[in-house]
């Protein structure tokens, strides 16, 4: 399957490769009720994502994680700050990003396929290219053969599958993921955690995941980012070096163990975290 790749070339891995693609300064977020006092969701965030990175967001319940994803989405706007992706101020959603939210959130009058297509459609794109790519992550993902399918007649995990599909279909150099496997049973989870690396090695994305669990931060990411309760401040970065590619079995080792124990020391009574 021929999927571009947003990975910077190994003859740039002194330039590009170190690029930031996601800079984030100074953030702050209010949320302002009319007849409440306003609430602080986030406090002077600041951290840059480089081209071809995976990096995770952990942090309490509360703490403004989702929050801070869609600010970085466009979808809802800054107090305070700097947002940028590629360059370009983020005031809105821009093309270059895809997202994946917390359940799949796929149109139940919608085929599997049909359902892949929506980014394409919305943005106006070629059909029939991007009919031809939709079909390619589908059978990438192993969903070849239920593209006429609806959503009811998918599981949890095949439906989040789609969902990560649609996310790429119009090949965003970005994709930001919200807890995308949160309601998914252990073993579907961990099948997700693997089928994720395999595409992000494919295809070369930038990718922001928030998850409540430290372990799948861990396996995951190049880097974690370690956020406090509300409001929200970067309490660490703490870069993961345990080598690529990886495998499940790495979940229960000693090496991850050792930054599993490390994030959670900054969350002793600070709310649910896994």
């Amino acid at each position: 399957m021929a999927i571009r790749t947003h990975r910077a070339s190994a003859s740039a891995a002194t330039g590009a490769a170190e690029e930031s693609w996601i800079e984030v300064g100074g953030l702050q977020k209010f949320y302002r009720p009319r007849r409440s006092e306003p609430t602080h969701a986030l406090s002077d965030i600041g951290f840059t994502v480089r081209r071809g990175e995976f990096v995770s967001v952990v942090g309490p319940s509360g703490c403004g994680k989702t929050t801070l994803l869609k600010i970085l989405a466009g979808l809802i706007p800054k107090s305070e700050g700097v947002v940028r992706i590629s360059g370009r101020d983020v005031r809105k959603p821009i093309p270059e990003v895809g997202m994946v939210f917390q359940s799949a959130t796929l149109l139940p009058w919608r085929t599997i396929l049909q359902n892949v297509m929506i980014p394409a459609e919305v943005q106006g794109l070629n059909i029939a290219t991007h009919r031809r790519r939709a079909r390619e992550l589908l059978s990438m993902v192993g969903l070849d053969g239920f593209e006429d399918k609806y959503p009811h007649e998918l599981s949890g995990g095949m439906q989040q599958r789609a969902g990560i599909c649609r996310a790429l279909v119009h090949d965003p150099a970005v994709l930001l993921m919200d807890e995308p496997f949160g309601a998914l049973d252990a073993m579907t989870r961990e099948h997700m955690n693997v089928e994720l690396l395999r595409i992000w090695r494919e295809s070369g994305q930038t990718i922001v995941f928030v998850t409540h669990s430290i372990s799948e931060a861990v396996f995951l990411s190049d880097r974690v980012v370690v956020l406090s309760p509300r409001p929200g401040r970067i309490a660490e970065i703490v870069p993961i070096d345990l080598g690529r590619p990886r495998d499940i079995s790495l979940v229960s080792s000693d090496a991850a163990g050792v930054y599993v124990k490390r994030i959670r020391e900054h969350f002793n009574g600070a709310g649910a975290i896994d």
